[in-house]
């Protein structure tokens, strides 16, 4: 039970991490893109470790490309930890300031979450993100990679637990967990992690769920649609679903859906269908669709780039596929999206004002949006500096999870001897005032 002892120790230091100055935390974040830099062929070298060992295996190209970590993954991780630095103190915010009656002064400040296990797929810049998040939010993270970059994942943590010590933060504010079995035991942990985040497969994220008592944060799918009204700018939504699917196919805010009026589908489709042939896109299609594209591509190589489907079999692809059918409207287009959908990052295309308004009211995801990409769903896009996670619940966090999403909240009540008996028998009466 080496892990539970860990968290437990990990548990009493959490309240010294959460009473760290702001100045204390940013001076962490600092140092830590300083020795990133600083040490980065080490990490190129371990990092090819993982991607030797993934092209050994015969490991998904999707994961492949999540698991690389290079120049550009380095470049973006620093700049979300420069970004972090400026932002706001998330700590000791003061949310409500009320008299209850004179001298009896009650006041509600923002506070870490506390101990935070995040257990994550193979993105070995998630593990960045989320150590440079819950540092800056003063909490304690324990972090479990996936096994296709546990070098790069190790050498990674080595670096940040270093230089949040040189920063001053106590030993044991920080943890890395290797072993698949290990996860099984930080699920029993209730009463010392105060939250689990797992970023991964939909029968992943179901798993933790099923099998644990700790509060679960997260989402499992990332099924996100776009919908092109009839009153869309055909070149318009053609680029928005190319970048939406094509910009980083792996990811959860990727693009898997596309629900397309009946109304411009025989002017829309073959436009469509070219521009996602051209770009390496296979589209999975209804019969519906597939009909107008047959009778509009009868000598064309582009009727190789699509093929019909149930629209029971549409799913999350993370890969250039995309599913596609018709509706009749945005009604049905929002009912779709509803019942199907993962509730992740969903988007209209449409120059109707009116159109977009009732899509963007009714579409219950923690993201909608009109006439721009899914792939913005993301905290750094945000300006978060950087994300936890993306959370479709909505119960305290949701969306991409930044420094927000990793407090909560105490109630101070300041009195001078004030006793409830007292206003129960109205020798004393409550007198609410904002302060």
């Amino acid at each position: 039970m080496v892990v539970r002892e860990e968290v437990r120790k990990m548990k009493t230091v959490a309240p010294l991490v959460a009473a760290t100055s702001n100045e204390a935390r940013c001076k962490a974040l600092k140092i830590i893109a300083e020795r990133l830099v600083e040490k980065k062929d080490e990490i190129f070298a371990e990092n090819k470790k993982d991607l030797d060992y993934a092209a050994e295996n015969g490991v998904a190209a999707p994961i492949v490309k999540r698991l690389k970590f290079d120049e550009g993954k380095l470049r973006d991780v620093v700049a979300g930890i420069e970004q972090l630095i400026t932002l706001e103190d998330p700590i000791g915010k003061v949310t409500l300031d009320r008299e209850l009656d004179e001298g009896l002064r009650l006041t509600r400040i923002t506070c870490p979450i506390g101990v935070i296990g995040v257990i994550f797929e193979a993105r070995p810049d998630a593990l960045v993100q989320i150590s440079s998040l819950c540092i800056r939010s003063g909490n304690c993270p324990v972090l479990k990679g996936g096994k296709e970059t546990t070098y790069t994942n190790r050498i990674l943590f080595g670096i940040i637990y270093d230089a949040v010590l040189e920063a001053g933060f106590p030993s044991g504010c920080m943890l890395q967990v290797e072993q698949h079995n290990e996860i099984d035991e930080l699920l029993t942990c209730d009463g010392l992690v105060d939250l689990l985040i797992p970023r991964g497969s939909n029968a992943f994220v179901r798993y933790i769920m099923d099998n644990t008592h700790i509060p679960v944060m997260g989402h499992a799918d990332g099924i996100c649609h776009i919908y092109v009204d009839k009153d869309a700018d055909f070149d318009k939504a053609i680029s928005v679903i190319v970048d939406a699917k094509i910009q980083y196919t792996a990811a959860c805010n990727a693009v898997e859906t596309l629900l397309v009026h009946r109304d411009i589908a025989k002017e829309f489709l073959p436009k469509l269908a070219k521009a996602l042939e051209e770009n390496k896109v296979k589209l999975r299609g209804t019969k519906e669709v597939t009909d107008i594209l047959d009778s509009s591509f009868t000598s064309s190589d582009a009727e190789t780039a699509y093929e019909t489907i149930d629209e029971s079999e549409f799913k999350e692809y993370l890969a250039l596929i995309v599913s596609a059918k018709l509706v009749g409207g945005v009604d049905e287009a929002i009912d779709h999206i509803n019942l199907h959908g993962s509730h992740h990052t969903d988007a209209i295309i449409t120059e109707n004002s009116e159109t977009a308004d009732r899509f963007l009211q009714l579409v219950d995801s923690a993201g909608v949006y009109q006439n721009c990409s899914t792939r913005f769903a993301d905290g750094f896009r945000y300006g978060f500096g950087a994300e936890v996670g993306i959370s479709t619940s909505k119960i305290h966090a949701r969306g991409p999870v930044g420094l927000e999403g990793l407090v909560t909240y105490k109630y101070k009540l300041v009195g001078h001897g004030q006793i409830v008996g007292d206003y129960a028998s109205g020798k004393s009466q409550f007198h609410f005032k904002e302060l």
